[in-house]
């Protein structure tokens, strides 16, 4: 009877004494090394081991660094929750934010776009405002409907609607609903990086973002609706 590999390695796995009870196999055993001469078994278990505890090195770096980054966007987050709560104006409201997106979160460009809003003191404010019937909101149907954030490399319509002029230079870009399932507006995030926002990205944050200005406009839009 020949017994396969596959066999062979199962019966070491359920008899792991094997080698203990046959140690001058393991002196005289030889493992093929793909870049120089063959290794004992023992040799072999030590590289083995060797690049396995690298492997979980390199993860637990990786686990600590997205750790700290997240104590820094706590940091960030916390800080811009007390700037807001200290602006009196809707004009203090949209120009500290604008200083903590492109400072503190290294965001490009910003367009924040709300329904319902007087064009003039729109203007005056640095805001987009948008007709609820605006024929261009039909690129961003999937997103209204699904009521989260969305990231990644918009399409072009949706790019030129959002940041006009800027739209060329915007390699990716976070989308963010203001109020519940977008019903005040939505705040556009832009990234000359290409990969700086992603589909694949959490949008727990960006969330939060969109409750903190829906609550902090809503005493400076008696229109918006949610």
């Amino acid at each position: 009877m020949i017994l396969t590999a596959t066999q062979v390695a199962e019966y070491l796995r359920e008899h792991p004494e094997f080698f203990n009870e046959q140690t001058e196999l393991v002196a005289e055993l030889r493992i093929p090394h793909p870049v120089g001469p063959a290794i004992s078994l023992l040799e072999r278990q030590v590289t083995v081991m060797r690049d396995q505890n690298r492997d979980l090195k390199r993860k637990l770096m990786d686990l600590v660094q997205v750790a700290r980054d997240n104590d820094r966007l706590n940091e960030r987050m916390h800080q811009l929750i007390l700037d807001l709560i200290k602006a009196g104006s809707l004009e203090q409201v949209i120009d500290t934010l604008n200083d903590h997106l492109r400072g503190e979160f290294k965001a490009d460009t910003l367009s924040l776009l709300l329904y319902d809003m007087d064009r003039n003191r729109a203007r005056e404010c640095g805001i987009l405002p948008i007709a609820r019937d605006d024929a261009a909101l039909e690129h961003f149907a999937s997103f209204h409907k699904s009521g989260r954030p969305l990231c990644g490399r918009l399409k072009q319509a949706q790019l030129e609607f959002l940041f006009g002029d800027q739209a060329p230079a915007v390699g990716s870009a976070a989308l963010v609903p203001i109020g519940r399932d977008a019903s005040q507006g939505m705040l556009a995030i832009g990234s000359s990086e290409a990969n700086r926002f992603h589909p694949g990205m959490g949008t727990l944050f960006l969330s939060h973002l969109g409750e903190l200005i829906s609550a902090v406009l809503e005493p400076h839009l008696p229109r918006a609706s949610g």
